[in-house]
């Protein structure tokens, strides 16, 4: 085994850990019924009545929040993966921004794909652009980060 496995295994762990929860959270468990019955009990228990219209328009947009999210995390922990196995230098920058999104889109497919085959979620494509497009908005805040952060630094070209 050489010096540089267990660097890429703690590289690549927390983005596998990421699509596990992604996984998980494409389940039934986590249908819209079954989040927002849990919340509006916990809303109501807390503030009392709460008008249930203007609840399944916060839920609504509180799970597209979650979209946001998560899959902008998983964009940016794939591209932690993605640098250590190919290097941080510049040049290879936006080609491991590329194998994030990409990887990104695969993970968003996939994902609605799954809840097409449960009967209590629904797989739709609106949320895979959703998902894809959060994870190239923070891939792209990432890498005019990157570069930025380093500008001037003879080690990164």
């Amino acid at each position: 085994m050489t010096a540089s496995r267990p660097n890429l295994v703690r590289a690549w762990w927390p983005a596998a850990v990421w699509v596990g929860i992604i996984t998980f959270e494409s389940t039934g468990f986590f249908s819209a019924q079954n989040t927002g019955s849990m919340l509006y009990a916990l809303l109501t228990r807390l503030f009392g009545e709460i008008n249930f219209y203007e609840f399944l328009i916060f839920h609504h947009y509180l799970r597209k929040t979650g979209h946001v999210i998560g899959y902008g995390m998983l964009s940016l922990l794939l591209l932690r993966g993605w640098r250590a196995t190919f290097g941080q230098g510049r040049a290879l920058l936006w080609r491991t921004v590329l194998l994030s999104w990409l990887g990104t889109v695969f993970v968003a497919s996939m994902d609605e794909w799954h809840q097409s085959f449960i009967p209590s979620r629904t797989g739709t494509w609106r949320d895979a652009v959703l998902d894809s497009s959060a994870g190239l908005v923070f891939l792209l805040a990432a890498c005019f980060w990157l570069r930025r952060s380093h500008e001037g630094e003879s080690n990164f070209p």
